[in-house]
């Protein structure tokens, strides 16, 4: 393995990042990297040989207690030579301590395994144009209604943040409030909220991606909930086409999809290296990202 090497990446790397993980059919959010880099900015790897980027992974740190891997990738030309399991070791050494996670990719699943990981769910992707979407209608504001009695829907932007964080905080392990300040306030996305008497009882972000634009993370007290935001998100796509990754561990989440229409394309395992952490599982309708959690 002469000429390889392990370096922190740089903002030109997360762009070749991206691009491979888009080569890849992952369908990675257009401006995905800029909060990304927000969540840990010493947490993405790349393996260089001769001095070019040939792998990358992400091994990001939440909190004192909680990791995340992504973005393992090598490139085709170089599989097999044993430079992507250096690269591995190099992220798991740097969550060494923490209860780590992953989305893990059916292929991948079994060598997961032998590095101590176990499946907790499967994130399954749903993608189309829900029904009752047009595609271009403006996002507009929920009637009751349409949301159930006295919810509104409103753009998140204008809640207090503190609020979203520690509503966020029900559904991730650890508090992530930098990642999720970029996440909803990034160009090109809309974050809108469900509020019921002043709580939020719903939140779901739509960014615009390669192919279907992402929703992610959608939360909702309800199905009903969950639905009217979905559609509204939808309606700032083009044409309506969206994805959503639906942990399959939810089945009202999961029966939401296939009422409105939507599709599974896509599945990978959630896998952690201990036991799953508690988190509101029936409130969670998309998981946020499949590269950091």
């Amino acid at each position: 393995m002469t000429g390889f090497e392990i370096t922190g990446a740089s903002a030109a790397d997360m762009g070749l990042i991206r691009a491979w993980a888009d080569e890849e059919g992952w369908n990675p959010g257009d401006c995905d990297r800029f909060a990304f880099t927000v969540a840990d900015p010493a947490g993405f790897l790349v393996g260089r040989l001769d001095g070019e980027p040939v792998a990358c992974i992400s091994a990001v740190r939440y909190g004192a207690g909680f990791g995340f891997i992504g973005f393992y990738i090598a490139r085709p030309a170089v599989r097999g030579r044993g430079y992507g399991i250096r690269l591995w070791n190099a992220g798991m050494e740097r969550l060494d301590g923490r209860l780590v996670g992953l989305d893990g990719v059916v292929e991948q699943q079994g060598n997961y395994r032998k590095s101590g990981f176990r499946s907790a769910w499967n994130n399954v992707r749903h993608e189309g144009v829900p029904q009752g979407v047009d595609g271009v209608a403006g996002a507009g504001t929920a009637t009751g209604a349409e949301a159930g009695d006295g919810v509104e829907v409103v753009d998140a932007a204008s809640l207090p943040f503190g609020q979203l964080a520690a509503y966020d905080r029900r559904f991730f392990p650890e508090s992530r409030d930098a990642f999720l300040a970029a996440w909803v306030g990034l160009p090109g996305r809309t974050a809108l909220a469900a509020v019921r008497d002043g709580r939020i009882e719903g939140l779901g972000v739509i960014r615009p991606c390669s192919a279907a634009s992402r929703i992610g993370p959608l939360y909702a007290a309800t199905p009903r909930i969950a639905a009217v935001l979905l559609r509204r998100l939808a309606r700032l796509a083009p044409g309506g086409l969206v994805a959503v990754d639906v942990p399959d561990v939810n089945p009202r989440a999961t029966a939401l999809c296939a009422d409105l229409g939507l599709t599974p394309t896509f599945e990978a395992a959630r896998m952690y290296t201990g036991p799953a952490p508690e988190l509101d599982l029936a409130g969670l309708y998309g998981v946020t990202s499949l590269e950091l959690g």
